[in-house]
């Protein structure tokens, strides 16, 4: 049964384990979907913010391709969000710089030649390439979107009082005949009837003054896309909320497969606890069967050793008569009375055999526990005075709660004990130490005799283990069977630096008397 119960248990156990493996699996898992989606919606986020560049430079671009740089970068400003949006830079096709705004960005290889996306300790640079239209001209498709260049980078260098717009070239001196000329007016318009000045004239095939500055030769031109032309979006975000979302998932995910760990433990103890007690009942039911069958073989027992102790009187009376017959040979009266010693021995174990068969009801009652010690010991004193021991007992009064005629027969027992243990001339202390705040008691027998060995410490308290030629063994049983049935625990110890302690402990102390 043991064994069944012991392979339950142990599959159970690995149950346990299994499901809380299976636990901490899953949320790893869905730990790892959860950063996985939290870094895809930051990189979302950061192309949607490109898009958003991207309108800020069709908002910006008001003049064909070309974009203030004065006018761009305070757009641009407006944009950051400490903590989330840090940075801003776009670059030409070569990688250089052109505008920035927010901290500083030190732009990674990665970057550039790489997928676009590199994640940092603290902050994701992405990369989105521009896409705003296509240029003007045969090879369109290799004219950036968009130039960003500083105001007084349009100035015509051949002009004093020109601006910086591009429609405002000299059409003579470049051979641009598709643009206006601001810097030749020609004849002043006539006059209209009444002296107003009449309607400007649109003139037939003249499309609007984008592009290319009339100053500019083509090679300055493309040079200045290949220099200030935006080619791409560098941004920098600050995962700062992603890595607090990524914690905190991290902290509930841990929390649960701590809490799995707490049930898996606590249906362990529950389980543990559950075999524990159908062992325990298990145990009890043999012990209570066990039980009755010792209170039988006891009841058994006693009565065939009290029905055996009359006889055996019998014959120690005839024994002895016989002993003291005058006209009896001397061989027959020595060997009655042989008879007479030797019943008086097995009469002894008898009435002994019958006190440790006795059930042990306690009758508590206050007991002055040095006035029982210093009688039983004057009842010792003949055994005492034969060895010339010196027994040394305590002078201040204490009162326990106990059987008084129990406690007798236990101090009798272990006083005799050691008076047979000591050697001639030897010595043997009762003392008791107030333990526990003064509310409990410790009560020890200590004599400076041979000893008990570590092996026999434990089994002397049992039946017929004896130490003495002519001791029955029961002694100290009866001892244990008292002291066990008080609720005391009673020990054997050695003694400094000779003999032994028999000490008794947990006596309940009632009352303390001076004497």
């Amino acid at each position: 049964m043991h064994w069944q119960l012991t392979r339950r248990s142990h599959l159970v156990y690995a149950a346990l384990a299994l499901a809380w493996l299976a636990v901490v699996g899953w949320q790893l898992f869905e730990h790892r979907n959860v950063r996985y989606v939290n870094r895809t919606a930051l990189i979302d986020t950061g192309r949607n913010i490109t898009s958003t560049l991207g309108i800020v430079l069709r908002s910006q671009r008001r003049f064909g391709n070309i974009i203030a740089k004065e006018r761009l970068e305070p757009a641009l400003r407006e944009l950051l969000r400490p903590g989330e949006l840090d940075s801003i830079v776009m670059l030409s096709p070569t990688g250089d710089a052109i505008v920035s705004a927010g901290k500083p960005l030190d732009i990674a290889n990665e970057v550039v030649q790489g997928p676009g996306i590199y994640w940092g300790r603290l902050s994701l640079t992405l990369m989105n390439l521009v896409d705003l239209g296509s240029g003007e001209g045969p090879d369109a498709t290799n004219i950036p979107t968009a130039i960003v260049v500083s105001t007084d980078m349009l100035q015509d260098p051949g002009a004093t009082n020109r601006q910086a717009f591009p429609w405002r070239g000299d059409r003579r001196d470049r051979g641009d005949t598709n643009r206006l000329d601001r810097s030749d007016p020609g004849p002043p318009p006539e006059l209209a009837p009444g002296g107003e000045s009449p309607q400007p004239r649109r003139e037939r095939g003249r499309r609007p003054p984008f592009g290319r500055p009339p100053w500019m030769s083509d090679a300055e031109y493309q040079e200045l896309i290949q220099k200030r032309g935006v080619h791409s979006f560098v941004i920098a975000l600050s995962t700062n909320l992603m890595r607090t979302a990524n914690a905190r998932d991290l902290w509930l995910r841990s929390l649960v497969t701590a809490l799995a760990a707490a049930a898996a433990g606590v249906s362990a103890f529950a389980w543990r606890g559950l075999v524990r007690s159908s062992e325990l009942q298990i145990r009890l039911v043999k012990a209570g069967e066990m039980n009755a069958h010792l209170k039988e073989m006891n009841l058994a027992a006693a009565g065939l050793a009290h029905e055996t102790r009359n006889p055996l009187n019998l014959i120690r009376g005839l024994a002895q008569m016989i002993s003291r017959e005058a006209q009896a040979p001397a061989d027959v009266r020595e060997r009655s009375s042989t008879i007479v010693d030797e019943a008086d021995r097995v009469t002894a174990q008898l009435n002994e055999f019958i006190n440790y068969s006795r059930p042990r009801e306690v009758r508590r009652s206050l007991v002055a526990l040095t006035k029982v010690i210093t009688e039983v010991a004057r009842a010792l004193t003949p055994d005492t005075e034969d060895k010339a021991v010196r027994l040394k007992v305590p002078e201040h009064a204490l009162v326990i709660e106990a059987d008084e005629q129990l406690l007798r027969q236990v101090l009798f027992n272990l006083l005799l004990n050691a008076i047979q243990a000591v050697e001639q001339g030897g010595q043997i202390e009762v003392a008791y130490l107030p333990i526990n705040g003064g509310h409990s008691l410790t009560l020890e027998v200590r004599d400076n005799g041979p000893g008990v060995a570590p092996e026999l410490r434990t089994e002397i308290f049992k039946p017929y283990v004896t130490m003495h030629q002519n001791g029955t063994g029961l002694g100290l049983a009866i001892v244990q069977q008292i002291v066990s049935a008080h609720g005391w625990v009673i020990e054997c110890a050695a003694n400094e630096p000779r003999g032994a302690i028999f000490r008794i402990r947990h006596l309940a102390l009632a009352a303390v008397k001076k004497s």
